[in-house]
């Protein structure tokens, strides 16, 4: 599936009637076992609560959003995804207390997801005793659903477990890959959706303000704004969470309310003669290429574009002697098309090669224009791609200085890049040794903390980028492509 000029199954640019915004969110890296915890200092309701979490998937598989930390595993309550669905689960003294599975899938990396969990065992109507809502709309059709006994207590709120946000069961397992902001706990009301979104004028569910609601003993609003305390809790009820491996840079600007492009880690395409290639890492930010196995790393992004003047970042974190690194668009069509050792694309850029005799060529699909003097990128280098579609220019920068750029009504052939084709920010790396390369399309400009930020905007004055935006250039997110 691909992702282009849209956001899917979450929110957009658009506020609603509020006009409500959020201005970042706070990005788990699974691979620093990053998460969340606090202990309640006294235990509120245990029977009747609401979490609601605007969350937006990294890799794809078993990754927690919230329950217990304990390393007891015969006593846990936790919220997670699986691959594909979403699934809720509760133990007492080895006993199932409640499951719900549901089956529904919600595996867009693209999307913001807004997840609403309602506790209130004390109903005696056994099917609102767990409520679960995703974007405003409730969900009734699971593949498992055991519902709690009445008056059960859960382990939510209860002084006697560790409360995480980010992971389940003992903060190394099962630890949450993707973004989340506005996460609430409602301690002693069962809520609605509506509390925390509301449908704008295009029909699409977004955040609204939650300042005004009651929090409870042990409730909590954790938004990420102070990106030196991302735990703090902005409910007033001082109810911090504290962070572990969580920095700074971890403070992100992809919101529900203005989505950024990041890298589709579900892209079918292959390079390797039928072998599928999934080589996205780094909560979808990063390419990888790998030594054996999967020995290609393809990535492209979920947004796409048609016209006008558009500016994305790529640092090369690990560059080694690969055989080739390529980098600029490819037709979205193409992308879920093309497989077989890249002869057919429609894409263009650059492509680099070591060989015996290195070299650096702009590039047209399978096409290459040898002879350009360019030299090789090296290792620890921002390289700025700017890309003005209307005139049908291709630029780029390394570490803010000019590098080179074609024109391809110059060309021969020429090409026209605004013919209609949706096109898509990609990425190829091939072959002998693991290389790793990082996006920044606005988000992040420390490249998930490899280096310093930049703090440089866009035309519109969105985004982080390193280095300076080129004049009228554009980062790819949902509030400059008018996504509703």
């Amino acid at each position: 599936m691909v992702f282009q000029n849209n956001v899917l199954g979450g929110a957009s640019n658009s506020a609603g009637t509020t006009g409500y915004t959020i201005d970042q969110s706070i990005r788990f890296n699974n691979n620093d076992t990053a998460y969340m915890k606090r202990t309640p200092s006294s235990s509120g309701n245990q029977r009747t609560w609401t979490l609601s979490m605007w969350v937006k998937r990294g890799e794809l598989g078993n990754y927690g959003l919230f329950g217990t930390r304990t390393a007891n595993t015969t006593n846990f309550f936790a919220v997670e995804f699986n691959s594909d669905d979403l699934f809720v689960q509760g133990y007492a003294s080895s006993s199932q207390t409640l499951r719900f599975e549901t089956n529904a899938h919600f595996r867009d990396p693209s999307a913001w997801y807004h997840v609403v969990l309602v506790a209130d065992t004390t109903n005696a109507n056994s099917s609102d005793r767990i409520k679960i809502y995703v974007n405003g709309e409730r969900v009734t059709s699971f593949a498992t659903a055991t519902y709690p006994t009445q008056n059960y207590d859960t382990h939510i709120n209860s002084s006697s477990y560790e409360n995480a946000i980010g992971c389940h069961n003992t903060g190394s397992d099962r630890v949450f890959s993707g973004y989340m902001t506005d996460i609430v706990m409602l301690d002693g009301t069962a809520a609605d959706p509506s509390s925390f979104g509301e449908t704008n004028s295009n029909g699409i569910w977004v955040p609204k303000d939650v300042s005004g609601l009651t929090f409870g003993t042990n409730g909590f609003h954790i938004d990420g704004r102070d990106a030196s305390d991302l735990g703090d809790d902005e409910s007033g009820q001082g109810n911090d969470y504290t962070t572990v491996n969580l920095a700074t840079h971890d403070q992100v600007f992809d919101t529900p309310t203005n989505n950024f492009c990041v890298m589709n880690p579900v892209s079918k395409l292959s390079y390797d003669s039928g072998v599928t290639i999934r080589g996205v890492s780094g909560v979808n930010l990063s390419s990888i290429s790998k030594p054996s196995g999967n020995t290609n790393g393809f990535a492209h992004g979920t947004m796409g574009v048609k016209s006008g003047k558009w500016y994305y970042e790529l640092y090369t974190t690990t560059y080694p002697a690969v055989e080739a690194l390529g980098l600029g668009w490819i037709d979205a069509e193409n992308a879920q098309t093309a497989t077989t050792s890249g002869s057919g694309w429609r894409d263009f850029g650059i492509n680099q090669r070591h060989t015996t005799s290195a070299y650096s060529v702009w590039q047209w699909g399978y096409n290459e224009s040898t002879g350009t003097g360019l030299t090789e990128f090296q290792a620890s280098v921002v390289v700025g791609v700017a890309t003005d579609f209307d005139n049908n220019t291709f630029t780029l920068t390394t570490n803010g200085s000019a590098y080179g750029s074609v024109d391809f009504d110059s060309t021969s052939p020429t090409q026209d890049l605004t013919d209609g084709t949706v096109w898509l920010p990609k990425s190829v790396l091939a072959n002998d040794a693991v290389a790793l390369v990082t996006f920044n399309f606005g988000q992040d400009s420390t490249f998930n903390g490899q280096i310093s930020a930049g703090g440089n905007s866009d035309a519109n004055e969105i985004g982080n980028f390193k280095y300076s935006v080129p004049s009228g250039y554009l980062a790819l997110c949902s509030k400059n492509l008018g996504a509703d």
